[in-house]
């Protein structure tokens, strides 16, 4: 035994590389909701970007280690404890065997990354060790983890020195938020599709890993919010009959019968996985041309302390 699973919190599952090119045999991608976040807590233990760490969702995680090792904490804001003494986030934390690791609640955002130096051993299926659990694959047991599980490292020989992410690399976890979006294959049909943009909404109770549903302003669509099932993937927004927006985040289907009214810019994909019930979502729109330079652009700042950045978005 390596990690023991003392409290696994509301939903905490191993996440990792996506599950890639299969979308047409009706896999989705899974994977971490939001990659930017792990990411970063994997380089401050040696790790690769997509290497196999814990997600947790809104509570948090406790964790009793038997092993000597280093391990990370990014993601939502939330207090972390080592032992009853607080510990920082965004930083590379030594921990010794017998020693008991709280990952708090999350006070903005949602979901913290608990990276591993070596990463964690995980149940690969279909190329990856991410968690789906609707179907039950992958990670450990195909399942979100409970009370009593035990965990395994991959490999112990990835961390070298104490790192704290960069200042200008912490992302902010807000309680409103702006994403790059653009008008999609149905956006033609809907009643006011320029309101699509620069409006503002909220996240509504129903968010989780298939997507999230936004209130406030509803929309119209002159195909009355059905249509013949087409594909989808993560980032589509489509239009119910109920004219309220939905988001579909790393679980979604790979199809869907629902008006695709937009799509959010693969740039700001990670961001789905922080959007918290009772923020604020304005989509400012950007064109295809545009999504591709910001990108490009992104991708530019961030490789500098990930290089493995496309990869990750």
């Amino acid at each position: 035994m390596t990690i023991l699973v003392r409290k696994p919190g509301l939903q905490t599952t191993i996440q990792g590389w996506p599950r890639t090119g299969r979308r047409h045999l009706g896999v989705p991608a899974s994977g971490p909701a939001d990659p930017l976040s792990m990411a970063l807590a994997n380089r401050l233990v040696g790790n690769a970007a997509v290497t196999p760490a814990l997600e947790t969702t809104l509570t948090g995680v406790t964790l009793l280690f038997r092993v000597e090792t280093f391990v990370s904490i990014t993601g939502a804001i939330a207090k972390c404890t080592l032992n009853g003494k607080s510990v920082s986030q965004h930083t590379s934390i030594e921990i010794r065997p017998n020693d008991n690791l709280i990952v708090g609640s999350a006070e903005k955002g949602v979901r913290s990354y608990v990276a591993i130096e070596g990463g964690l051993s995980a149940d690969k299926v279909l190329g990856s060790a991410s968690t789906y659990m609707t179907a039950e694959l992958g990670g450990h047991k195909g399942r979100a983890l409970q009370e009593g599980d035990e965990l395994e490292l991959s490999d112990r020989s990835a961390c070298s020195s104490i790192l704290e992410t960069p200042a200008e690399y912490r992302l902010p976890m807000l309680d409103s938020w702006s994403l790059r979006a653009g008008r999609s294959c149905e956006t033609m049909s809907i009643g006011d599709p320029a309101g699509l943009f620069e409006t503002k909404l909220t996240v509504a109770s129903r968010s989780d890993r298939m997507g999230i549903k936004l209130e406030g302003k509803t929309f119209r669509t002159d195909i009355g919010g059905q249509m013949p099932s087409v594909p989808v993937f993560p980032g589509t927004i489509q239009c119910p009959q109920d004219g309220k927006l939905f988001v579909l985040s790393v679980d979604a289907g790979t199809t869907g019968g629902y008006p695709r009214v937009a799509k959010i810019a693969r740039m700001d994909l990670h961001l789905l996985g922080q959007l918290r019930q009772g923020n604020s979502v304005t989509l400012i729109e950007r064109s295809d041309e545009d999504a591709a330079h910001e990108l490009r652009e992104k991708h530019d700042y961030w490789r500098e302390w990930l290089p493995d950045i496309a990869d990750v978005i």
